[in-house]
């Protein structure tokens, strides 16, 4: 599955690259971040060329942070692929005259592609990183398919992050005056300053019950929304093709 990304970036066996060899992972992220990546200044890549260390795995969890790989050390494939396809933007950086000449394909008759996803490969190594780098960044739960979790995120997005639902919640929340001679407590402290102050305290519980139970109702729509696509099976949790 990394062939392609190691070709682009001469490796010296990209047919044969075993990720679960744990010598050649390890040498492999060294040359990736020597040649390639070189995130780290070259004196301070004495922990990571340390492949015979019993915790370079602990400097190896710490160099994935570095770079801010949305994935855990855990998810190699997910994580490895991610670091190839950095290192693919930074080599192209690096070699913008080599690319210039090399015009990607012109898609003929462009009336007609109305949907700019149509073309997509759900099942992209590049696609999955992207959809779980927005849901690590919008704290949206993980899920086995990654067309459920871009659909959480689009509701997300719609939701809560457009200009006009980023107005509304910055917008001052303003109420009716309320009295607190008609409001009944219900009990009786035995001080008229408290019994005030309960009433003021019993309000605002009511406004946070109400504020809670209109966040439970926009989590049940965004539910019903994913789970009411006619493309979608909710009983096996994937999406139909």
């Amino acid at each position: 599955m990394f062939r392609r990304k190691l070709t682009a970036l001469d490796y010296h066996n990209p047919s044969g690259f075993n990720c679960k060899d744990e010598t050649e992972f390890r040498n492999f992220i060294v040359w990736l971040e020597d040649q390639k990546i070189r995130h780290y200044r070259i004196e301070d890549r004495g922990n990571l060329r340390n492949i015979h260390s019993a915790e370079w795995p602990k400097f190896f969890e710490k160099y994935v942070q570095d770079v801010k790989c949305p994935f855990q050390v855990q998810d190699r494939q997910e994580t490895v692929d991610w670091l190839l396809g950095l290192a693919v933007r930074l080599e192209y950086g690096d070699n913008v005259e080599r690319y210039r000449n090399c015009k990607p394909d012109i898609v003929k008759n462009q009336d007609k592609a109305t949907d700019p996803l149509i073309n997509l490969d759900s099942n992209s190594p590049d696609f999955k990183a992207g959809v779980m780098a927005l849901a690590n960044l919008l704290q949206i739960q993980r899920h086995d398919d990654y067309l459920v979790m871009l659909k959480a995120v689009r509701i997300l997005i719609q939701e809560r992050l457009t200009s006009e639902a980023i107005a509304k919640a910055s917008a001052a929340k303003e109420g009716l005056p309320v009295s607190l001679d008609k409001h009944i407590l219900g009990f009786d402290t035995g001080d008229a300053t408290l019994n005030e102050a309960a009433k003021i305290l019993r309000l605002l519980h009511i406004e946070e019950l109400r504020d809670l139970q209109t966040r439970i109702n926009e989590a049940i729509v965004a539910v019903q929304s994913i789970i009411a696509d006619p493309k979608t099976d909710h009983r096996l949790g994937k999406v139909g093709r």
